[in-house]
């Protein structure tokens, strides 16, 4: 494993004088530690071979992606490994996302060990996929195993490749690819508590509130401790907590996830409840976050009948249309869109406005082009 600056310096410059595109993987512990961070960076390119590289030893990469720039990369699940890469100086300016790929050839299993082995015919080592990255030193079969995750991903790539050509679907597949390597960092979410496993029973906004306060204790904690928040405390233990409202520490530990915890551990989270409970009604949280854009899809028959004609018919046609392309729904047209645009059509139901109105909810010129007379027939439909 690369984890000095000498050694990145040489692979920096074994990697820029490389050939082809660049096969690039990383590996998080996101079970264990804290954040979305890489423990791992894998890189394969015809000319420099493999290079396994240890981003806590060497926090700043900039030097090896701008090396590497203006070089394809290779990918699987791409969104899942750029923020990572990003906070530690790794932009691509171009990618091929190989699982993305086998979704719009219309491949069931789009895995990276599944598509390895459908359409190359190797069996990848399995088994060590959920391990705790963070862990140094890395054992060897560890490190044989991320070897293997870049191996052969340009073959992939490859095969990929000329499989989207054959089914004409390969200009779709570049500006899919196009779409996430200049997509800008993702916004922070709002009130990411919201987000806690089981928050469908809690109903009453001090409730919420005494899950706000302790998913956000919880967080400070994970965070200084750089584990996972899970480990601290679980998400079915916050919401037990909010559903009781516990007076005190004594009724807090009897309950489910909190038997087990520490004197001044139970205070603590205690402390969090008893600010819940001192809250106003004025500083409560509201019961959910402010609506953008349509309401839930069931509400539409009550708020605008015409909208839920006009939904059930596009979604018809777009599944339809998918399942002759041979690809999910939700690669072909996102629902948010087809929602957006079934809520408030344009005024005019034609080919141009609806292209326009895709267009502007940042649908790309294939599927602005493949979704547009489907959904123009859908609309005049629902319009009648």
């Amino acid at each position: 494993m690369i984890a000095d600056a000498g050694a990145l310096a040489e692979v920096t410059a074994a990697f820029a004088a490389g050939r082809g595109p660049v096969a690039v993987d990383a590996e998080r512990a996101s079970g264990y530690r804290y954040g979305q961070r890489a423990y791992l960076v894998q890189l394969r390119r015809e000319g420099a071979g493999t290079a396994l590289i240890d981003p806590v030893a060497c926090p700043d990469l900039s030097g090896l992606g701008a090396a590497i720039a203006d070089a394809e990369w290779v990918l699987h699940a791409a969104t899942q490994d750029l923020p990572c890469l990003r906070e530690i100086g790794m932009v691509p300016t171009r990618i091929f996302d190989t699982e993305l790929a086998g979704r719009l050839a219309g491949f069931p299993r789009v895995g990276l060990g599944a598509m390895v082995e459908n359409v190359l015919g190797f069996v990848l080592e399995k088994g060590h996929s959920a391990v705790d990255w963070s862990t140094r030193p890395l054992p060897e079969p560890w490190l044989r195993y991320a070897a293997l995750d870049v191996e052969l991903l340009v073959d992939l790539r490859d095969a990929l490749e000329k499989e989207l050509d054959r089914q004409g679907k390969l200009e779709w597949a570049r500006q899919e690819f196009d779409a996430i390597a200049s997509a800008p960092p993702p916004e922070p979410r709002k009130d990411p508590w919201r987000r806690t496993s089981g928050m469908h029973k809690v109903r009453r906004r001090r409730q919420l509130a005494v899950v706000r306060e302790l998913w956000q204790a919880r967080d400070r904690i994970a965070q200084r401790r750089d584990v996972s928040p899970g480990k601290v405390l679980g998400d079915a233990a916050i919401v037990e907590a909010a559903l009781a409202l516990p007076p005190n520490a004594h009724a807090l530990g009897a309950l489910n996830g909190f038997g087990r915890v520490g004197r001044r551990q139970l205070e603590q989270w205690q402390d969090a409840v008893d600010r819940a409970r001192a809250l106003s009604e004025s500083q409560l949280p509201p019961p959910g976050q402010p609506v953008t854009g349509p309401p839930p899809p069931r509400a539409w028959a009550d708020k605008d009948p015409a909208a839920a004609t006009r939904l059930t018919a596009a979604r018809a046609a777009v599944t339809a249309l998918a399942e002759r392309l041979n690809m999910p729904q939700e690669n072909l047209i996102t629902p948010d869109t087809v929602r957006r645009v079934c809520w408030e059509p344009p005024a005019a139901v034609d080919a141009e406005s609806v292209s326009a109105a895709l267009a502007g909810h940042g649908a790309r010129p294939w599927q602005v082009e493949q979704v547009t007379p489907v959904l123009v027939t859908a609309l005049a439909e629902g319009s009648d």
